[in-house]
């Protein structure tokens, strides 16, 4: 089957306050939606694809809760607010800001560190203070996670503050044995390879004995040369052959639980 998605394609246009602008233009494309089959050249996902994975390290946003939840649209909307405030710049320069530092450096907090040498704390408390109203406990993901054998760990670019009331929100707390936020990368974010080995430092992991669930399809790069299993939760269509891919992570987790260990 097929969904309809829109490609931006991005030129120069001009530049103001020293930052350069771009001209945005869409494009409706037909994609085909993946379904949790495995499109990485590897064999498909099996007992033997996973058997001796120890440590299954989990993205926050997108990944243990749907992308339709649509939370990061809130959290965007109070960084712009934020980089308004702080930069003192109009609606239009922030919001491009907002999204030129987080592509050019991984998260907006990166740029604004690195570029404006913000406080990282007060800006992580403000961004992430959302509504999470429209989530809600997932039992069905709750009993998957809770039958992969080994260290559960929660590692994402917001904050320890945040991924900590999205588990409770979903009914996962107790799911995982450790949660790390940017801040325990020293505000180093994913995809940068220090970040990674930061976490990797800190939780004891070794990485050929681990799997990574990610959203993001650029921080699973770092993750994939380390020697990690990777699965890009994703319904776009993706031809790249190193990671497994599902649109749909409780159905991943259910087959591979039930392949590991019975139904």
């Amino acid at each position: 089957k097929h969904h309809y998605a829109v490609r931006y394609s991005y030129i120069h246009c001009s530049h103001t306050s020293n930052y350069i602008k771009l001209v945005v233009f869409k494009q409706v494309i037909k994609v085909k939606i993946l379904t949790g089959k495995n499109t990485s050249g590897k064999s498909q996902m099996t007992r033997e694809s996973f058997d001796n994975v120890k440590y299954w390290i989990f993205d926050l946003d997108n990944t243990l809760y749907p992308k339709t939840a649509n939370l990061f649209a809130e959290i965007e909307v109070k960084m712009t607010s934020y980089v308004m405030e702080q930069l003192q710049v109009d609606f239009e320069e922030a919001n491009f800001l907002r999204d030129y530092y987080w592509k050019k450096y991984g998260t907006t907090l990166a740029g604004m560190m690195k570029e404006h040498e913000i406080d990282p704390e007060p800006y992580l408390i403000d961004v992430h203070n959302i509504s999470l109203k429209a989530l809600t406990v997932d039992h069905t993901l709750q009993k998957a996670i809770t039958r992969l054998k080994g260290q559960k760990i929660v590692y994402t670019n917001g904050s320890k503050f945040h991924a900590r009331r999205v588990l409770k929100a979903r009914g996962l707390t107790n799911c995982f044995n450790s949660v790390f936020g940017v801040e325990d990368a020293n505000y180093i974010p994913k995809p940068e390879k220090n970040a990674y080995l930061k976490i990797i430092e800190l939780s004891h992991i070794i990485p050929k004995y681990s799997a990574m669930f990610e959203d993001e399809y650029k921080n699973l790069e770092v993750p994939h040369q380390l020697g990690m299993r990777t699965i890009y939760i994703s319904d776009k269509n993706n031809t790249e052959k190193r990671h497994y891919v599902t649109e749909n992570l409780t159905n991943f987790l259910h087959k591979l639980t039930k392949d590991k260990y019975g139904s």
